[in-house]
């Protein structure tokens, strides 16, 4: 039986019409039971460059647009939650850029979304891939993960 997540889905008013929330959800909560969490919550947010841009550039110190953005409640002081509810962060994506790697890679625009929220959640919940180890580590469980929920 599947364990019981809340995932908060926040799509910009201009691109609501191409995203599919539904979808987004259940990929999450495949993650997320796939990686054996316990319940938890979790917000995605796709936007545009503009506002992705403003958050690199405040948080990571890098003013250009990228793909994808985590930012992790885990990190730092470790928070005893009352309820028992793993709350992991927010996963922000960028749809323009979503839409330019997905035609760079003749793909679907859905699937790179969906490559792009698995590797968001991945790092929240601790992968990472600024090591060749890591990343491979990091790509085969994306890899394993999208062929999942395929």
């Amino acid at each position: 039986m599947a364990t019981i997540h809340s995932v908060l889905i926040t799509v910009d008013e201009e691109i609501v019409a191409a995203i599919d929330s539904d979808r987004l959800e259940a990929l999450v909560d495949a993650v997320m039971d796939a990686e054996g969490l316990p319940p938890g919550e979790l917000g995605v947010v796709v936007t545009d460059d503009e506002t992705i841009r403003e958050l690199n550039r405040e948080y990571a110190g890098d003013d250009t647009p990228t793909d994808v953005l985590a930012f992790s409640l885990r990190e730092g002081e470790e928070f005893a939650s009352p309820d028992g509810v793993l709350r992991l962060g927010e996963v922000i994506i960028s749809y323009p850029t979503a839409q330019r790697q997905a035609a760079e890679a003749d793909r679907p625009v859905e699937d790179e979304i969906d490559h792009l929220l698995v590797h968001g959640v991945l790092h929240l919940l601790g992968y990472d891939h600024a090591e060749p180890a890591e990343e491979e580590r990091m790509r085969a469980r994306e890899r394993e993960l999208l062929a999942r929920a395929g």
